[in-house]
């Protein structure tokens, strides 16, 4: 595979304004995308995007650019990034492009693409992408240039699609449940697919102005909706994140229930009902107590690369269903491509329903095992840490001595020069003191 210039893990993302997320550039980016998309069927693109006020500009440039490249534009406005690839898939579309910076803050922004199928864009189609951004934008001539129209019924769609996701002979009615939607996406989604479905609806995080995206609420600040959860003595409480593709929830004790539960309840279910097929993935980062909970069930469990695209790779490669991150990235493919926020929290709904139990007493299947988590930083362009043989030396004496208790993960951060140390064990006080001990290895080396 070629070096990629632009296209990171998950799009391209930045700082609006800066390199590559500004007009000129998008404009050139949306061009592109429709030079390597044109002609291979309905030649339409759908856009969608989520509340952060760069987005107006980011659409009218990939609008501007894609029309001149001959391609149709079907604009969603702001919507989940899981429902633009549902509607990428039900309109037949080359591709659905998302224009969102997920929890980032609002003068972030970034641009993904889904492929006509909802899945994210073939590694090969992105380096094509890349490719023709080297050429020449030239305009096609006026009567093949394409035509923007809005979708006006987008969101009742995405509704229904979430609504379905929950088995019919289940009902909300009755539950109290806060949902938080973090000014994003999901603002005028999530309550709505809630209270659909029978639950009294808290909500908070449901006033964007385009700069109070995340901003102190959402899965990435969960105090809002714990606070919430209390004050309302709610049954529980969804906290969502900017685009809508990860979610946190918070039990009626107030206790924050995170990604790795959510995937442990949503597998389990799914093996009761024998809907499982498999196993579960998980990430490096993934809880160890997740893995011998899910041992204990008897389900194979495999850990991929941090991202929710290496993720789904392995999900694909061994024909399984059911991951995610425990940051609340969670896939379940037999109901969706991509990861939902909304689907996901319906999804341990049902398992409450079905199982007569509160989120508390579910998610206590699993025990979270105790992570030590330090970061040291490392000059650039000298050699790597993790080659070192004392800082190796040190990770073989503390995995030695913790055995199946514990693990020891060292991994270099993906955007800044930071070594990861991660320790984890059944003691606490241990994943501390070795994950200061391996640390320490690696700041002599990192000088």
């Amino acid at each position: 595979m070629g070096q990629r210039k632009y296209f990171g893990t998950d799009g391209i993302r930045g700082q609006v304004g800066q390199s590559v997320i500004n007009p000129e550039f998008v404009i050139k980016l949306g061009w592109a995308a429709g030079k390597v998309l044109a002609g291979q069927g309905t030649n339409k693109v759908l856009i969608g995007k989520d509340t952060r006020i760069s987005g107006y500009m980011l659409e009218s440039a990939l609008e501007a650019g894609l029309s001149a490249a001959g391609i149709n534009i079907g604009l969603l406005g702001p919507m989940p990034t899981p429902a633009i690839a549902y509607l990428t898939k039900t309109f037949r579309s080359e591709a659905g492009i998302v224009i969102s910076a997920s929890h980032n803050p609002y003068y972030d922004n970034g641009i993904k693409f889904f492929s006509s199928d909802g899945f994210k864009l073939d590694d090969d189609i992105e380096l094509a992408i890349e490719r023709m951004m080297d050429q020449p934008l030239q305009c096609v001539a006026s009567n093949k240039l394409g035509k923007a129209s809005r979708i006006n019924d987008a969101a009742g769609r995405y509704i229904e699609f979430c609504k379905g996701s929950f088995p019919s002979e289940l009902s909300l009615t009755g539950m109290k449940i806060v949902v938080d939607c973090a000014h994003g996406a999901t603002y005028h989604i999530a309550p709505d697919v809630l209270s659909e479905l029978g639950a009294d609806v808290i909500e908070i995080g449901t006033s964007p102005n385009g700069l109070n995206i995340n901003e102190d609420v959402g899965a990435t600040s969960m105090k809002a909706v714990v606070d919430k959860v209390l004050e309302t003595k709610a049954d529980l409480g969804f906290a969502l994140d900017g685009d809508g593709d990860r979610i946190m929830l918070v039990d009626h004790l107030g206790n924050i229930i995170d990604g790795d539960q959510i995937i442990y309840i949503i597998a389990r279910d799914a093996l009761k009902s024998g809907r499982l097929n498999g196993g579960v993935v998980g990430t490096l980062m993934s809880n160890l107590g997740l893995e011998i909970a899910l041992n204990k069930l008897g389900v194979p469990f495999a850990r991929s690369k941090v991202g929710d695209r290496y993720v789904m790779e392995l999900l694909q490669a061994k024909g399984w269903a059911i991951g995610g991150e425990n940051s609340g990235h969670v896939l379940n493919l037999n109901t969706a491509s991509t990861g939902d926020g909304i689907v996901a929290g319906l999804q341990v709904l049902a398992s409450m329903l079905r199982a007569s139990m509160s989120l508390h007493d579910l998610a206590s299947g699993f025990e979270k095992y105790p992570q030590q988590l330090i970061n040291v930083r490392y000059q650039e362009g000298n050699s790597n840490p993790l080659d070192d043989s004392t800082v190796n030396e040190a990770v073989l004496e503390a995995e030695r001595v913790l055995g199946k208790n514990g693990r020891v993960l060292l991994r270099k951060s993906g955007t800044e020069p930071l070594i990861r140390v991660m320790v984890e064990s059944n003691d606490a006080m241990a994943s501390l003191q070795w994950a200061e001990y391996i640390a320490e290895a690696v700041r002599k080396v990192a000088k």
